[in-house]
């Protein structure tokens, strides 16, 4: 896409990611996002205004630099761990680019405009209760009371969002690490990059190997196989040789996530010769956005959520899946510092 906005997108990202000092020009600039950003955490410092605490554990999944680092399919993991554990979670999230207002509670055939796609993704993949707000104590407060069997909440991002108050953060890299280190909008960071970590944090990198001096586990993702957009939506797991089969013909992939790039590697090293197409995180996908006449056409799962498959036209549309493992250590330190046991299924607040 060669809007101005793009051009300008991609003229912040080279200079967050690609050069090691932040430009001198919009030094100032940060100055003033640190400023703006400390007066609107004071209040909560100072204790004027008190968080809201919900009467369960609150797990905050979140990155501090802007854009996507792999937050959702941390989320979708750790609430898969949780289960396994014996944990029943509900998951809050803002619900970025949804076209509703609000708190919204999850239910059946909402779809991602309602949503959001990544929050309508989560719900799909783990089944767990799920609320969107503006803020997220409302739609904590919301879901708690519409679904009293969870006892654990799950914070899809919010990590400068102080009026939900948590008990343990994951903050999640991915290979950019904290980019060139400087504050918006001269870097990529919403906030400063710690010497040492706050208590109850993990930093989790979703990358080959740590991507910044914290210290943290690393996450081990490959792509789990493809699947039809229609036998998406109806439900169908993805087929690994479905997967295999797409490397003997040319294919055009699309990614409207935070960084297209870490798809479209992973798809190459998958041995599939592909043409790619990156799109803004969140785009907007009521219109096919590829090439006419494509014929094979690769997305992402979220990319899927906002993709009918009766209006894709011609192109046979497929949706490669992530299979993201969590490391055993950080579940383990993660279920530790949870407290009390998980509640048996039925007992109530």
């Amino acid at each position: 896409m060669n809007t101005p906005g793009a051009a300008l997108e991609r003229a912040l990202l080279a200079a967050w990611f690609d050069r090691p000092t932040p430009p001198w020009p919009l030094r100032p600039l940060s100055l003033l996002y640190c400023g703006l950003a400390g007066l609107a955490a004071l209040p909560w410092r100072l204790g004027w205004r008190r968080p809201w605490r919900a009467p369960c554990p609150v797990i905050v999944v979140g990155n501090l630099i802007v854009g996507g680092a792999g937050k959702t399919p941390t989320v979708i993991a750790l609430v898969q761990a949780l289960q396994d554990a014996g944990w029943h979670p509900g998951v809050v999230s803002r619900g970025h680019g949804r076209q509703s207002r609000g708190v919204v509670v999850a239910e059946a055939g909402l779809d991602a405009r309602r949503l959001g796609d990544e929050p309508w993704l989560i719900r799909r993949r783990t089944g767990v209760p799920l609320a969107v707000g503006e803020r997220r104590a409302d739609a904590a407060d919301a879901l708690l009371s519409a679904a009293p069997e969870i006892d654990v909440l799950v914070a899809d991002d919010g990590l400068q969002h102080h009026a939900l108050a948590r008990d343990l953060a994951v903050w999640v890299f991915d290979e950019r690490g904290a980019g060139n280190g400087a504050l918006l909008p001269a870097g990529p960071l919403r906030q400063p990059l710690p010497a040492t970590l706050p208590p109850a944090t993990w930093v989790l990198y979703n990358a080959p190997a740590p991507s910044t001096d914290l210290p943290g586990e690393v996450a081990q993702r490959s792509l789990s196989g493809a699947v039809s957009l229609a036998d998406w939506h109806a439900g169908a797991p993805m087929d690994p040789q479905a997967l295999l089969a797409l490397r003997h013909r040319p294919v055009h992939a699309i990614a409207g996530i935070g960084s297209p790039e870490r798809f479209f590697t992973m798809l190459r090293a998958a041995g599939l010769t592909c043409t790619t197409q990156p799109l803004p995180d969140h785009a907007d996908m009521s219109t096919p956005l590829w090439p006419p006449g494509t014929p094979d056409v690769l997305c992402t799962e979220k990319d899927a959520a906002k993709l009918d498959p009766t209006r894709v036209g011609p192109a046979r549309v497929w949706v490669v899946g992530l299979d993201f493992q969590l490391p055993p250590a950080l579940v383990d330190q993660l279920l530790a510092g949870l407290a009390p046991t998980p509640r048996s299924t039925g007992e109530t607040r």
